[in-house]
């Protein structure tokens, strides 16, 4: 029962963002709103699956990589959200929508079946430090795609080339403050994901750190972000460099989650592909 939602929010999602690419190709409004209540609705949905999912399984479902991509898709759009309600910038939606489409797309080619989870995995930890991971990448994901219209506006501006698309953009400083507030909320999430995967390590394999490559590239993707805000609090990087350095620590926490689990077999092995 939970694919079937899954698959409908699959298309929600997709009609969506459509819709707000359409609304910035064309400045028609209406097709904002429209993608708006459409991504609304396939949040609703998807999450629905989720609970579905978490009652069929007897288990929080992000343990393996269908899941983990599912409930990444789902945290994304869930931030989006409230991104969106807050700032009311509807161009937002042209670039995060089709990013939390894609992962769901993704899952949509990987076996859905729900598997026995592995003694490692049954632990109350589990979902505290997967969700909080997770919420602080949604987050890092939204201010990536702020970062590329920040430099996107910026060259517009650079060029002097006052064209329609810089009429959907918003003022460079609107974006700035957004990818600072993505900063602000995004890092603590991810240190704390970070510490509680820890404590779950010390309970799973008897060692807080053990170098896996999971972690290794976790810890990678924390001190480039924890540079970012160094650097924001200390020597006043913003703008263009904070906005290059967000789709940086974009790439690193995709390949943290991706690249890791498809190309560095390690003790998290139980979300690559073949799980």
């Amino acid at each position: 029962m939970n694919v079937y939602f899954l698959r409908i929010a699959t298309l929600f999602y997709l009609v969506g963002s459509l819709l707000y690419l359409y609304y910035i190709a064309f400045l028609k409004d209406k097709a904002a709103s429209w993608g708006k209540y459409t991504l609304i609705a396939g949040c609703g949905i998807h999450f629905i699956g989720f609970v579905f999912r978490y009652f069929e399984a007897g288990f929080t479902p992000i343990t393996n990589l269908f899941e983990s991509l599912s409930f990444f898709s789902l945290s994304i759009m869930f931030i989006f959200l409230i991104v969106e309600g807050k700032y009311k910038l509807k161009v937002i939606g042209a670039f995060a929508a089709p990013i939390a489409f894609i992962f769901i797309l993704f899952s949509a080619f990987i076996s859905a079946d729900i598997q026995m989870i592995p003694p490692a995995l049954q632990s109350y930890w589990l979902p505290v430090h997967v969700t909080l991971l997770f919420l602080g990448d949604a987050i890092f994901a939204v201010a990536f795609a702020v970062g590329i219209i920040y430099l996107i506006q910026e060259k517009q501006l650079k060029r002097k080339k006052l064209g329609p698309l810089m009429k959907r953009l918003p003022p460079l400083d609107t974006l700035d403050e957004i990818n600072h507030k993505c900063l602000t909320f995004g890092f603590p999430l991810l240190t704390v994901g970070i510490i509680t995967g820890s404590i779950w390590a010390e309970y799973a394999w008897g060692s807080y750190w053990s170098w896996d490559p999971k972690e290794t590239w976790s810890l990678i993707t924390w001190l480039l972000y924890a540079a970012l805000l160094h650097g924001r609090l200390t020597v006043g990087w913003r703008g263009r460099k904070a906005a290059i350095l967000a789709i940086i620590g974009f790439g690193a926490i995709l390949f943290t989650f991706l690249g890791v689990n498809l190309l560095l077999p390690g003790l998290h092995s139980y979300s690559s592909m073949a799980k």
